[in-house]
């Protein structure tokens, strides 16, 4: 998730609202100054993906988050 990004601070703080009530490891990335990462998901952003797949890209509803981790 990109620093400085409003978008992505929302996102974070649903994410970490959700690790309070379920334990999952979380791995940030900033794509700025990756040109792979940048052109595959700059106009996607934020962008948050469950095991490889992408969950949500410009919101992430916390109850839905839950929903999908606990039914992995």
């Amino acid at each position: 998730m990109g620093r400085g990004c409003s978008l992505c601070g929302r996102a974070r703080a649903q994410v970490e609202r959700v690790r309070e009530q379920a334990a999952f490891e979380l791995e940030e990335v900033d794509i700025t100054g990756v040109p792979e990462l940048e052109s595959r998901y700059r106009e996607w952003l934020p962008v948050v993906e469950i095991d490889g797949e992408r969950a949500f890209v410009y919101y992430v509803d916390a109850d839905r988050l839950l929903h999908k981790l606990v039914s992995k």
